[in-house]
C-alpha cells in the first residue's frame, strides 16, 4: 500500500477527530496506568489521552513513519512514547499490559476480526477497556462507487480481489456477539451517523476518500497516470451521487461504529 500522506489525511481532521472524541468519553476508567494507541496517526487523538489521563504512561503505535514524525513534531506532548509497529501483529510485552487498548479508524484495515478482538482482549489487564471506532460506510455512494469503477474501468483484473472482499465492518450486532465470544463480559456498542457538510461539493468527498478509503485500490495501479484515471472516473460518479447544497457545499454522510469491550477482573 502507499505511504500515509499525513497533510491529505489532516485537511479533514475536525470530521475525523470528533468520532474519536466521543469514543473516548464512553471509557468508563478513572485512573488506568497504561493506555496504548493503536494506528495512533499523527496522535491528536493520543495526546487527548494524556489529557483525560495524565498520570498514565500513553503509547502511541502505527505502522507509518510519516503519521509518526508528523505526531512527534506537531503535539510536543514529550510524555507520549512514539513507537512505529504493525498493529496486526502487536502484542504487548510481558507485564505490560495495557488498562485501555484505544484504536481510532484503524483496525478496519485488518482482517479476521475474531481473531484480531480475541488477541486483543487477551492483551488487556484484567478489568482492562478496548475501544474502537470504525467506519461503517462501505455502502454508501463515497464507498460503494470505488467498487463500481474497479469492476468497470481496464484495471477490473488488477482488482477482482478487493472488489470480491465483504464489507470491512459488519454491523454492530455481529461485533458484540464475536466480543463476547472472545471473553468480553460487558460490550457497549452503537453508531453515530455523522452529517458532514463540506464546502468544495463532490471534490471535497473525492479528497476525503483519496487519503484513506481509495489507498488500497490505487495501490494495485502500475502508474500515476493509471491512478489519475481511476479517480476522474471516480469523480465523475459522485457528481451524479450527491446533491449540491447552497454556496456549492456537499452533504456528505458518514456511519461509524463504536465498541467498549470490557476485560474480565482476575478471578
Amino acid at each position: 500500500m502507499t505511504a500515509w500522506t499525513p497533510d491529505a489525511y489532516l485537511s479533514f481532521a475536525d470530521h475525523r477527530l470528533r468520532p474519536g472524541l466521543d469514543l473516548l468519553a464512553r471509557i468508563p476508567l478513572t485512573a488506568p496506568d497504561r493506555i496504548i494507541d493503536l494506528g495512533c496517526g499523527t496522535g491528536a487523538l493520543t495526546c487527548h489521552l494524556t489529557r483525560r489521563w495524565p498520570d498514565a504512561q500513553v503509547i502511541g503505535l502505527d505502522s507509518s513513519a510519516e503519521m509518526l514524525a508528523r505526531a512527534k513534531t506537531e503535539t510536543g506532548a514529550e510524555s507520549i512514547v512514539w513507537i512505529q509497529h504493525d498493529i496486526a501483529t502487536w502484542r504487548p510485552a510481558a507485564g505490560q499490559h495495557p488498562d485501555v487498548i484505544f484504536s481510532n479508524a484503524a483496525l478496519h484495515w485488518l482482517d479476521d476480526h475474531d481473531a484480531l478482538f480475541a488477541r486483543l482482549l487477551e492483551a488487556l489487564a484484567p478489568g482492562g477497556i478496548l475501544a474502537v471506532q470504525m467506519p461503517r460506510n462501505a455502502d454508501r455512494p463515497s464507498h460503494a462507487l470505488i467498487k463500481a469503477v474497479a469492476e468497470d474501468g481496464p484495471w477490473a483484473s488488477l482488482m477482482t480481489d478487493l472488489v470480491a472482499a465483504p464489507a470491512p465492518v459488519p454491523p454492530p450486532e455481529v461485533a458484540v456477539r464475536r466480543l463476547l465470544r472472545a471473553g468480553a463480559t460487558q460490550v457497549d456498542a452503537w453508531e453515530t451517523d455523522y452529517q458532514q457538510v463540506l464546502p468544495g461539493g463532490t471534490e471535497a468527498i473525492a479528497a476525503f476518500t483519496d487519503s484513506t478509503a481509495l489507498r488500497p485500490w490505487l495501490a494495485r495501479l502500475p502508474d500515476a497516470a493509471t491512478r489519475d484515471a481511476f479517480r476522474a472516473a471516480y469523480r465523475d460518479r459522485l457528481r451524479t451521487a450527491y446533491d449540491l447544497l447552497p454556496e456549492g457545499r456537499v452533504l456528505f454522510p458518514f456511519r461509524r461504529q463504536f465498541l467498549v469491550a470490557t476485560r474480565p477482573h482476575a478471578q
